[in-house]
């Protein structure tokens, strides 16, 4: 009795091992029993075959002694054909038991010649498969193929319609291109170069390797411009490496260059002719006869408004006094030690016709608040209490761009688009000094210093700071 075993071609662990193993024994035992079986069956009809052969032989032997002697006793004479019959019947009852007759020497033969194996050799996962299939469809592989798996040939049924050339691998429509490993300034070069001069290197050879790469195109073209391309066959220009000039010293104000600075050959003012000359000069003499500056319309007088009732209170103190029924000390020094974002709106200041500019707090007790607007108006505001309008402050002919207090606040810098700037007296609304240098100034401030409250810079819009001294309001620096 033969026995097929299917292997599994997945890998399997070491438990489904063991118990693939067990089965193969169970299965071989049963195997063993059943033949055991057959061997015990086959004996014991031998046996009984061996019986009936010799029981048939002992009942013909019988019979025919006993017709011998009946005869005999009888003294008939016996006819000459009984031994004839005698053999044919012999060899009817040999015919009629021999299918069952075995050759017991043969079958001994065989059990000693087969043996039983309860462990068959069976064909390994290396002996059926030596690699992992890949699908040639996959653009994405998550282990690392060796060569032999990455070039092996496409298993499968092949297209019985298709011809070989429509069977090969394709990535275009006219076939197979391999990627090359150019720079994209290099095709960009050798592209152009192939349209204006009808020539470029080949790029399926190895300049590497080879010791000139191979040109296609027009060739004549090629020995007659040296194989040259576009961006080597443009000639030297008498303009292109010009030289520009230098000074990068930062130190130097007024001639510092940096890279801005022009070329030394560079021509930037142009002769007008006669006709055009005689033009210009008649527009320059309208302009100034109609030109009419800011001075002579707008009248440059400081002054000043109160919008309070009263400048003093019952005291004697000034309207710049801080408030003391307010719940909180504003002349303490310590600072608060709880803070906390605005939440809401609380008030709403409204006197500038035009847009602010700058908003500034009064220093120390932060009781009034110093607005400049863009219609070259500076109010003052208080705080607490009611929240009015205290002071307005007049002098500018044109927008106010920045205003600052000193130390204490009893003064104040405003900077105006009029190209001044100017000292007002926070209590009294008096204008105490003016300072230009013809530049407009972007911001001003008070030296922090405490024995230099007379100084103040300004920045102005000809990348310079200026230091000004407010008792003479001369230019320092």
């Amino acid at each position: 009795m033969a026995s097929l075993v299917a292997y599994d071609t997945e890998e399997s662990s070491d438990e489904e091992r063991q118990h693939e193993h067990q089965h193969n024994l169970d299965s071989n035992l049963e195997l063993e029993k059943v033949k055991l079986k057959e061997t015990t069956k086959f004996n014991q009809i031998e046996n009984q075959n061996d019986d009936q052969n010799v029981q048939s032989e002992s009942k013909f032997s019988f019979k025919s002694e006993s017709k011998s002697e009946s005869r005999s006793g009888s003294g008939l004479s016996q006819p000459s054909d009984t031994s004839f019959k005698k053999s044919s019947l012999e060899t009817q009852s040999e015919e009629e038991f021999l299918h069952l007759k075995t050759d017991s020497k043969m079958f001994k033969n065989l059990l000693s010649t087969t043996q039983l194996s309860l462990a068959p050799p069976v064909a390994t996962k290396g002996d059926v498969m030596t690699g992992n299939p890949l699908d040639p469809t996959v653009k994405e592989l998550k282990y690392n193929p060796k060569a032999n798996e990455l070039y092996a040939p496409t298993a499968g049924p092949a297209h019985p319609f298709q011809t070989q050339q429509m069977r090969a691998v394709k990535n275009t429509v006219t076939g197979f291109a391999e990627p090359s490993h150019v720079s994209r300034f290099q095709f960009e070069t050798q592209r152009r170069t192939f349209h204006s001069y009808g020539y470029a290197m080949d790029p399926s050879g190895d300049s590497a390797v080879e010791e000139s790469a191979a040109i296609i195109g027009d060739l004549k073209a090629a020995e007659e411009g040296k194989e040259i391309t576009v961006f080597e066959a443009s000639k030297s220009r008498e303009g292109d490496k010009r030289k520009r000039k230098r000074n990068n010293d930062a130190s130097d104000v007024d001639g510092y260059l940096g890279p801005w600075g022009k070329f030394i050959d560079e021509k930037t003012t142009m002769v007008p002719e006669e006709e055009e000359k005689k033009i210009l000069d008649e527009l320059v003499a309208k302009r100034k006869k109609n030109k009419t500056t800011i001075e002579d319309k707008v009248e440059s007088e400081e002054k000043s408004t109160l919008h309070l009732k009263e400048e003093f209170d019952y005291q004697g103190r000034s309207w710049t006094h801080p408030p003391q029924d307010v719940g909180v000390s504003l002349k303490a020094d310590a600072i608060p030690e709880k803070c906390f974002m605005p939440k809401r709106l609380i008030h709403t200041w409204a006197g500038h016709t035009k847009a602010l500019s700058c908003i500034r707090w009064l220093p120390v007790s932060a009781h009034l608040l110093l607005s400049s607007g863009m219609d070259s108006k500076i109010k003052i505001w208080e705080v607490y209490n009611e929240r009015r309008m205290a002071r307005t402050y007049s002098g500018h002919k044109q927008a106010v761009r920045d205003v600052n207090f000193d130390n204490d606040g009893k003064r104040f810098l405003s900077a105006s688009f009029d190209r001044m700037c100017k000292l007002w007296d926070t209590e009294t609304g008096q204008c105490i000094g003016k300072f230009t240098n013809k530049k407009v100034p972007y911001c001003v401030k008070f030296n922090p210093d405490a024995d230099k409250q007379d100084l103040f810079v300004a920045g102005t819009n000809d990348k310079k700071i200026v230091c000004v001294s407010s008792l003479g309001c001369s230019l320092v620096v």
